[in-house]
């Protein structure tokens, strides 16, 4: 049976880091604000003090040294409490609105998987680079002729179900962590919605990926090879 209306202490919250020791704490706070308890901000190899600014302000503070955006996202879910039915992922910059979160958690009982639209909003658009808008727009057009399902974004802020999040068998520990995502969640037939969200400049910290043409160039290399090692395994699930 499917619960009526989300609880909150049945979200974990998690925040992969490194060196936003300038965002964290609002960050936090914000989440805090909401009403969410339950935070782990997972430092993957900060030199600054992001870990000890996020334990101060009364996260969980974990520690992944391998570096890798999934690879840190990963190590925020080993171990949860069994009360946990639900993962928020977000990220730890300040650019996520999480004014706008309060929608998304409110659709949770009805879907699987929740995922913010920055391309849906004004100031989600005006905020993206132009090397992200074009990936998005590559990344989400070939996951539509290879998969049938039309998603608008690939975006950081996203709720699932964790029994969702079980089935989907997440194997990426890179920059594909969000696009295996949202392949498997096609795959395993989770029910999914995407809203609209505002998306600002990063505010503090420099971007490991959209801030320079070559950390695009990358992140589009890696989105583009998890697609095609997915179809692969989808034609040929037994070489997988």
């Amino acid at each position: 049976m499917r619960e009526a209306f989300l609880k909150l202490d049945s979200v974990l919250v998690i925040i992969p880091v490194r060196n936003e020791a300038a965002t964290i704490a609002g960050v936090v706070e914000n989440l805090q604000a909401l009403g969410l308890g339950h935070i782990r901000v997972v430092d993957n190899g900060s030199s600054d003090a992001s870990a000890q600014i996020a334990d101060r302000c009364g996260a969980e503070v974990l520690y992944e040294p391998t570096a890798g955006y999934g690879q840190a996202c990963w190590r925020g879910l080993q171990s949860m409490p069994p009360a946990i039915r639900w993962v928020l992922f977000c990220d730890g910059d300040g650019s996520d609105d999480l004014d706008g979160l309060s929608e998304l958690l409110a659709r949770c009982p009805q879907f699987d998987l929740v995922l913010g639209n920055r391309a849906a909003t004004a100031a989600g658009r005006a905020a993206l680079t132009a090397a992200q808008q074009v990936g998005n727009r590559l990344a989400t057009g070939l996951i539509w002729l290879g998969w049938g399902y039309r998603y608008r974004d690939l975006g950081p802020l996203r709720l699932i179900r964790r029994s969702a999040l079980e089935r989907v068998g997440m194997r990426d520990r890179g920059f594909g962590w969000t696009v295996e995502m949202q392949v498997r969640a096609i795959e395993c037939g989770l029910r999914i919605c995407e809203l609209p969200v505002a998306y600002f400049p990063r505010r503090g910290g420099e971007s490991k990926i959209s801030g320079t043409l070559g950390g695009s160039l990358r992140a589009g290399v890696v989105i583009l090879s998890t697609l095609g090692r997915l179809y692969g395994r989808r034609l040929w699930p037994l070489k997988s």
